[in-house]
């Protein structure tokens, strides 16, 4: 089936005349074959979306992730039956379809995804490289890593009896992962209401209506406007109703929204600077055949040849070859995910949080820098206060830091700050500190690069505060 849809794509984009814009195309064009470049184009006139998946742990991520490539043709039937075969063995018949997702031996015998899986999916307009986020708490630092590239949340609730109650109230997963993916700058929000198939709700509106009555509230102090970023709609991830086309009137007579894949396709993509200076968060490294660093393209263009600079340790670097998703290219624009080899650098010199940038503007690199703080919730009996300790999440980097100094408290009402000097704060207040870390690390100003000066603090596997870079020290 899949081969017949790429075959008309091809044929219909013949008439399409390929104009060069500059000599670098005019060069790969003698060297490759026609149909390579025609592949190239129709790649990239879809745009590219990073979706991460969060929510509480057995919400039914993975199950809906996997469902997705099931329904878009990622996963052909064969595979489907092996791992319901598999599945059966473990006696998680239900897990089945989250084996797509969850592809190690641990991830599968717990039932739990550890590491942040990726995939890859389109639709008539986009292509989507799915993230599916740990859930369980003790696994939040990876789900944080794989918000930091997302552009679109899918937060998955279940509606199950009692399985949403757990996943909102204090200490569910559901309330950090919201807050989480608003700092990490994820703008845009699904809510799937999850498992409507379920005994206990039968795709009752009550239990849809609750629900969401429920979470606005909640996503609104978050810092999500509910009219223009969030849109709910209810789904089964194991059945696949309402994913890829609408859910049958029979089943849910009472939903007249979009289904998954309409409601994707309908979200704006994000602004994002092709022309900016060059910024790729490392995220991970590895030896083969050189260097390779993968991240995710956070502002301007790279190629194929490029020489660009490794900070904070200041390292030349060639680039050497190019891969998105699987397929290797020449040019890579902001948003992409990629996979670079460099030469230059030795693998064991580089650690993830390090930043490849543009030699002309390099990103700063500094160990101590004024930020604005919203704290969220202290551990019970903490002050916060000059000396308070916690560890920086901020893109790729989980560094130590300490806090130096409270500048000022704001007032949360008129946004001005207050004028009475402050020795310690409580939960829930706004306030500018200066934040030390212990070694050098790559930051902006937010007001530059949002998505490179938005963090979160964390203290024993507990977020306690987001903020905003606003200012670096020299």
């Amino acid at each position: 089936m899949e081969e017949d849809s790429r075959d008309e794509v091809i044929v219909n984009s013949e008439p399409v005349q390929f104009e060069p814009t500059g000599t670098m195309e005019v060069q790969d064009q003698v060297i490759c074959a026609p149909k390579d470049i025609e592949e190239d184009e129709e790649k990239n006139k879809k745009r590219h979306l990073n979706v991460v998946f969060i929510g509480h742990v057995d919400a039914g991520k993975s199950t809906t992730g996997g469902q997705i490539l099931f329904l878009s043709g990622q996963v052909d039937d064969r595979t489907i039956q092996k791992y319901e075969k598999e599945a059966k063995e473990k006696s998680r018949e239900s897990w089945y379809m989250a084996f797509i997702m969850d592809t190690n031996e641990e991830e599968r015998a717990k039932g739990k995804t550890v590491e942040v899986g990726r995939a890859h999916f389109e639709t008539e307009t986009s292509r989507f490289t799915i993230l599916d986020a740990p859930g369980h708490k003790s696994y939040v630092p990876n789900m944080i890593s794989g918000a930091s590239q997302a552009d679109i949340g899918v937060l998955v609730i279940s509606a199950r009896k009692g399985e949403f109650e757990t996943g909102y109230e204090k200490g569910g997963q559901t309330r950090e992962h919201v807050q989480l993916a608003k700092t990490l700058g994820v703008s845009k929000l699904l809510v799937v209401v999850n498992k409507m198939d379920d005994p206990t709700v039968n795709w009752s509106k009550e239990r849809y209506d609750e629900i969401e009555s429920k979470m606005i509230p909640f996503l609104r102090s978050s810092g999500y406007n509910v009219k223009k970023d969030v849109q709910f709609l209810p789904l089964s991830g194991l059945l696949g109703s309402n994913m890829k086309t609408r859910v049958d009137k029979s089943v849910c007579p009472w939903w007249n929204g979009p289904c998954l894949f309409e409601a994707l396709d309908a979200i704006e993509a994000p602004p994002r600077d092709p022309k900016g200076p060059f910024r790729l968060p490392i995220i991970d490294k590895f030896k083969d055949m050189g260097t390779v660093v993968m991240g995710k393209v956070e502002s301007g263009s790279v190629s194929d040849g490029d020489n660009l600079l490794v900070m904070p340790n200041k390292a030349q670097v060639k680039i050497l070859a190019i891969y998105c998703d699987e397929d290797k290219v020449r040019h890579a624009g902001p948003g992409e995910n990629l996979r670079i080899r460099l030469s230059g650098i030795e693998e064991e010199d580089l650690l993830s949080g390090f930043v490849l940038c543009s030699v002309v503007k390099p990103i700063p690199a500094v160990c101590e820098f004024v930020a604005q703080l919203q704290i969220l919730e202290l551990l019970e009996n903490a002050i916060f206060t000059a000396g308070y300790k916690a560890v920086l999440h901020i893109h790729a980097v989980m560094e130590e830091c300490e806090i130096v100094e409270l500048m000022q408290q704001i007032d949360p009402k008129t946004k001005k700050p207050m004028k009475k000097k402050v020795l310690f704060v409580k939960n829930g207040a706004v306030i500018v500190c200066r934040i030390q870390v212990n070694n050098v690390i790559c930051i902006e100003k937010f007001s530059d690069f949002a998505q490179l000066g938005r963090f979160t603090l964390r203290t024993e596997g507990k977020t306690v505060a987001v903020g905003k870079v606003m200012d670096l020290a020299s």
